[in-house]
């Protein structure tokens, strides 16, 4: 018998952004994703991972932390959950083998691993102002309101 569950987004991304509208687009990101019943997952730390944790949070939404650590209070603010990998930047691969659609705002190198890791796996990627790649797999986006809207469209696939 098939089950239902509920769909799980990760919303990665740099944890130090220049830019502030990165961090707008991360908060709105998470409120919106929220608002459509999605689990938000993050790396748990801070930057883009917290301010989609902010933006869930405040919807009343669900949020998931896979720290790279093994301390729990490293976690941001906002993660409902949190788990304590102890695996470093391998954490990456962990995280995005365990969601459905990665949503990536800004980027960094550990964005681009992220996004590459759910390239090669599978998992679809959508990235607003984040790493430009090649291939189907991944898809530019506009703005976030784009960005969540095409998640219900790739989990219907």
């Amino acid at each position: 018998m098939k089950t239902e569950h509920q769909a799980y987004v990760a919303v990665v991304g740099p944890a130090d952004p220049e830019d502030p509208v990165v961090l707008e687009r991360a908060r709105l990101a998470g409120r919106l994703l929220a608002e459509r019943g999605y689990v938000v997952v993050t790396g748990g730390l801070g930057g883009v991972m917290a301010a989609a944790a902010a933006g869930a949070r405040e919807v009343g939404g669900t949020t998931v932390a896979l720290l790279p650590g093994d301390d729990r209070r490293d976690a941001s603010p906002g993660h409902a959950v949190v788990l304590a990998t102890g695996m470093g930047e391998m954490r990456n691969a962990l995280l995005v083998r365990c969601v459905d659609v990665v949503l990536a705002v800004g980027g960094s190198w550990g964005t681009l691993s992220e996004m590459a890791l759910a390239a090669r796996t599978g998992v679809p990627v959508l990235a607003v102002g984040s790493w430009d790649l090649p291939g189907p797999e991944v898809t530019a986006c506009e703005d976030v309101g784009e960005a969540v809207g095409r998640v219900a469209d790739l989990l219907t696939r």
